[in-house]
């Protein structure tokens, strides 16, 4: 169903909360309560995108340098915020004090999806250091211990080896990749799904009704296929990442491990 944004006329689709075009709250869109994030755990608002950051404990922005609707000017700054014409801004303030716009426009769930993504490759960056100087600061009292633990580190691997064998042979989950349901086409990524809109040639996240009801022990109720019609790829939207992009799923912070901002790039535009 399409409805009309009183703010700026556009006609939309009857899923979305936000206008695409200047990003104003959809008259009959479906309100979300206060605090929560959307279905598929994705924040789409800057205000979800604060809930976030602060359910997966991160430090204090500025110690993560990452600012959430705050128009920050200093140097070393990730950020986004609403300006007051309703664009919403993304943007990084590199080390000589210049700032490299991200993002510039009226979708508001792209520009969180874009520092999104930069925050989660920051955490991983961090986790990957912090693991990094723990190993190395405790490697000679870890050949000590290895004699006496090898059975355990054995058993310990084998029943992992076990369970993620287990793991394969039943998950039903659909795979990554292209599908066709309901006349409609889909892209199916982490846990979530993607549908193209074909009257505005872009693919949004699906949420609610307009998520296919797929169940991989029935062939007949999908197609798995590649896209190969006019319009633009889901790999060219601003949803779309690689496996290299997101390594890990879990990024919420151990409040015991220190953030190491000085090792942060600032040199490079993004």
């Amino acid at each position: 169903m399409q409805i009309k944004c009183e703010h700026c006329g556009t006609m939309a689709d009857g899923s979305m909360t936000y206008c695409t075009e200047c990003g104003a709250r959809l008259p009959d869109a479906p309100q979300e309560q206060d605090g929560q994030r959307p279905a598929n755990g994705q924040p789409r608002t800057i205000e979800e995108l604060k809930q976030w950051y602060i359910a997966h404990n991160l430090p204090p922005e500025e110690t993560t340098r990452f600012f959430i609707g705050r128009n920050i000017q200093e140097r070393r700054a990730f950020g986004i915020y609403r300006e007051d014409d309703g664009d919403i801004v993304v943007y990084k303030n590199k080390n000589n004090g210049q700032r490299a716009v991200r993002y510039k426009g009226p979708d508001e769930a792209f520009a969180v999806s874009e520092l999104l993504s930069r925050l989660k490759e920051e955490i991983n960056n961090q986790k990957a250091g912090q693991s990094s100087r723990s190993s190395g600061g405790n490697r000679s009292s870890h050949r000590k211990k290895a004699s006496s633990s090898d059975y355990l580190l054995v058993a310990i691997c084998a029943g992992f080896a076990i369970m993620c064998l287990l793991v394969v042979i039943f998950d039903k989950s659909p795979k990554t990749g292209y599908y066709r349901y309901g006349n409609r086409d889909y892209y199916y990524q982490g846990s979530d799904w993607y549908y193209y809109d074909d009257s505005y040639n872009t693919w949004y996240a699906a949420y609610g009704d307009l998520i296919p009801e797929i169940n991989c022990d029935n062939d007949e109720q999908y197609e798995i296929y590649s896209f190969d019609h006019e319009g633009q790829s889901f790999e060219d939207s601003g949803y779309y990442y690689t496996g290299d992009s997101y390594s890990s799923d879990d990024y919420s912070w151990d409040s015991n491990d220190s953030w190491d901002s000085g090792s942060m790039d600032f040199d490079s535009d993004w």
